[in-house]
């Protein structure tokens, strides 16, 4: 029998469900949310205690919720789990999974079995990790992210390119975050102890969101666990649902959400910016700002093809020229290519950059001292 917890909006959203994530996800209308994290039980298994060199035992997972009698019963476990969320993910959509070394190569796997197409394999390394105490093997310092759309035939989805590259000091957006474990005050606590054994900080979750949804899409987690998920998407004016059997999670999930303080702000803050809404910026521009020059080389990503800009904004290969996105499209065999993302330059330092870098520079330094950009 499923309880409902926390108030629930007209709308059935921004609350929590206590049930199996199968069935509850199963009792849902179809194609009804947006965006899907999920922090499945990794299946961890361990066999001994943990022991520090003080001889003090580490608090590791070994929840009964991460047990499984055999791997056979893990996948069967996943694949049900999984085909609940392709039901309920919209066709646009996209889904996060988070696992270690011993659970993502077999979920990742098996979501290419269903017919999920991963669209990125994210890093997350761990800024403080826990050593390996035994000193056996490396100290497990990342986890895997996949990131990836319902079908390799999927057209759209959303991915906020120009937020992330904005969020990371306008330079493209890498597939290795370094973010720390959560700790200190933003670790949850209930008599001293952890809440959660694996909850998840706070920066995590704030990427994958702001990366993939738009503000007032829905993101389902199926396991809540200690509710990250529900209160970065209300620090972002996100709508959210959340699964969780636990009763005792589903408590701390809910103070940590109803905590949550959301002041009335402008839905402009939270709109992710594209580069269709940013003001134009040319090659002739940066040629006339002198950002650019006539005779500098540019270089695709691999440096396997050269380019020398021309007067007119256009590149020189061998006896061919054109455009940046034509000469990208005419070295790499393609119909098109978008010459801002397939050519870098050179800095004096010696160091390869994108030249989308350049139309960012020219925005900061002329558009804007020239009050043109808002």
């Amino acid at each position: 029998m499923k309880k409902k917890i926390a108030k629930k909006n007209q709308d059935g959203l921004d609350r929590i469900i206590q049930g199996d994530c199968v069935e509850v996800m199963n009792s849902l209308p179809e194609k009804c949310v947006d965006v899907i994290f999920a922090d499945p039980p990794y299946n961890l298994q361990l066999a001994n205690k943990l022991i520090r060199p003080n001889e003090t035992v580490v608090d590791a997972v070994n929840d009964h919720w991460d047990k499984f009698d055999s791997r056979d019963e893990y996948d069967a476990f996943t694949r049900r789990w999984l085909t609940a969320c392709r039901r309920v993910l919209k066709d646009t959509g996209t889904i996060w999974v988070i696992g270690a070394y011993h659970n993502i190569f077999r979920v990742g796997s098996i979501m290419a079995d269903l017919g999920f197409w991963t669209l990125n394999d994210i890093i997350w390394i761990k800024t403080n990790p826990m050593p390996n105490f035994r000193g056996v093997r490396f100290a497990n310092a990342h986890e895997t992210l996949i990131w990836a759309k319902k079908s390799k035939e999927q057209k759209k989805y959303t991915f906020n390119y120009q937020t992330m590259k904005t969020f990371n000091d306008d330079k493209q957006m890498r597939s290795d975050w370094y973010i720390p474990l959560c700790g200190g005050n933003e670790r949850c606590k209930v008599n001293g102890e952890k809440a959660h054994s694996t909850q998840k900080p706070e920066g995590l979750l704030r990427r994958v969101i702001l990366a993939s949804t738009h503000k007032g899409d829905v993101i389902l987690d199926p396991f809540f666990g200690s509710g990250t998920t529900g209160v970065v998407a209300r620090k972002l004016g996100r709508r959210w649902l959340g699964i969780e059997k636990e009763a005792r999670y589903i408590r701390v999930a809910s103070e940590r959400i109803q905590s949550v303080k959301c002041p009335e702000l402008s839905d402009e803050l939270f709109a992710a910016p594209s580069r269709k809404n940013m003001e134009k910026v040319t090659m002739g521009n940066l040629l006339e700002s002198g950002l650019i020059r006539v005779g500098d080389l540019f270089f695709s990503a691999t440096q396997k093809h050269k380019a020398v800009v021309c007067a007119d904004g256009g590149l020189k290969v061998g006896d061919a020229r054109g455009s940046i996105h034509k000469m990208g499209a005419r070295l790499e065999g393609r119909q098109s290519c978008n010459g801002w993302d397939y050519w870098w330059y050179v800095t004096p330092s010696g160091q390869l950059h994108s030249i989308d870098e350049l139309r960012s520079i020219y925005r900061r330094d002329f558009l804007d001292v020239k009050g043109l950009s808002q």
